[in-house]
């Protein structure tokens, strides 16, 4: 079939063309950005799941949502080893400037400008493309204390929004990179402005370990936010994001060949998305048929094996790299992490700064006291076919 026309589209944080599943998500993140601009308060949103499942996508299409209802944004993708401060100081003199062309704000927002050097200068950050070329406000978000200077300074952005009649919502995504005494004050400075009513919103997203991080950051935390779950796919909504995207380009997608693609992608959305490129690519039509889905399986594990999944396995140490595969090993997981001990004939404590590093970089993570998990979806297999039956690669 005409590759040109495929309509499946894999790739870090591609839309596809079928958001299906996630409705529940969107409705609730409508409401509040709706709720934002007449004053009302609503828990800000903190989007969990493993790699995959379409976090991203959702952010995105939350952010278009707030920009379409006349919402200022801000959207950060949080990297390893940057300061949160440093992230948002641009962000914030972008909104700050667009909000000061209001008549009715501009009062508001210069104090909110003032404010933004003050916090800029107290932490020595650069303003990006743009200098703030106003006078830092003496004593308003400078003390160096970054609980105390991001809560005045989201309290004053929050006030020059709702005298122009905004809302600024401000998006985070891979929020499990943040540093704790960042995310503290992220969390402390989304409560003052709630509790002012101020419009302003956060929807963050990242990894499962999200929610116990917000936890011990701040144990308000849990009544701040709301953690939705983005998961695998029910079975409808993941065959209504492979037949739903062939029909509209006026083909058709046998039953046969959907319960296929089902059953090699457990419903997770990325993968689905890969299986559903190569059917179409390989089939010769009319439609899709059980066979093009059963000759699609080696080219789409193909690919995720050089692209989804190596890229993770090389960003591991050689002694990283030994510790998930002794998990692979045990079989699916969740795995005890006594038991990858002593599958590497190593005690448990000694395992400890191998196994935070791990957690640090984003490839495992905890989902109760003592377990640990992989955070991509079927990484296991992964392992097993490139590392174990072929050891030579390891």
């Amino acid at each position: 079939m005409d590759a040109v026309r495929n309509p499946f589209a894999p790739g870090a944080g591609s839309r596809p063309p079928e958001l299906a599943g996630r409705d529940a998500i969107l409705q609730d993140a409508q409401i509040a950005i709706q709720r934002a601009l007449i004053g009302k308060p609503s828990r800000s949103q903190m989007l969990l799941g493993l790699r995959g499942v379409g976090k991203t996508v959702l952010l995105n299409k939350i952010e278009e949502m707030a920009e379409t209802a006349g919402h200022l944004t801000s959207a950060i993708e949080a990297p390893e080893g940057k300061v949160l401060s440093e992230l948002l100081v641009p962000k914030i003199n972008q909104v700050l400037r667009k909000l000061s062309t209001s008549q009715n704000a501009k009062a508001k927002a210069h104090q909110a400008l003032r404010a933004l050097r003050s916090f800029a200068s107290a932490f020595k950050l650069s303003y990006g493309d743009a200098s703030i070329s106003v006078d830092p406000e003496i004593g308003v978000a400078d003390s160096g204390d970054m609980e105390a200077d991001l809560t005045e300074l989201f309290v004053r952005v929050g006030e020059a929004a709702k005298a122009a009649g905004k809302a600024w919502t401000l998006l985070i995504d891979e929020v499990q990179y943040l540093r704790s005494e960042d995310l503290a004050a992220l969390i402390v400075a989304l409560h003052k402005v709630n509790q002012k009513a101020l419009p302003v919103l956060f929807f963050g997203a990242g990894l499962p370990q999200v929610a116990a991080l917000s936890g011990d950051a701040k144990s308000y935390a849990e009544r701040l936010f709301h953690y939705p779950a983005v998961g695998a796919l029910v079975e409808m909504d993941a065959k209504t994001a492979i037949k739903q995207p062939v029909e509209s380009e006026g083909e058709q997608i046998e039953d046969a060949a959907i319960s296929e693609i089902l059953a090699k992608t457990k419903g997770y959305p990325y993968f689905l998305q890969e299986w559903g490129y190569q059917c179409w690519n390989l089939a010769e039509g009319p439609g899709i048929k059980r066979e093009d889905a059963s000759k699609a399986a080696g080219e789409a594990t193909k690919r995720l094996d050089e692209g989804f999944f190596k890229v993770r396995f090389d960003r591991l140490t050689p002694k990283e790299r030994e510790y998930v595969i002794a998990m692979a090993k045990l079989g699916a997981g969740p795995y005890r992490s006594s038991e990858v001990a002593d599958a590497l004939n190593e005690t448990h404590q000694s395992l400890g700064p191998r196994r935070a590093q791990i957690i640090s970089k984003g490839m495992i993570y905890s989902p109760s006291h003592g377990d640990i998990a992989f955070t991509v979806p079927m990484f296991n297999e992964y392992l097993i076919r490139n590392y174990v039956e072929k050891p030579s690669k390891a």
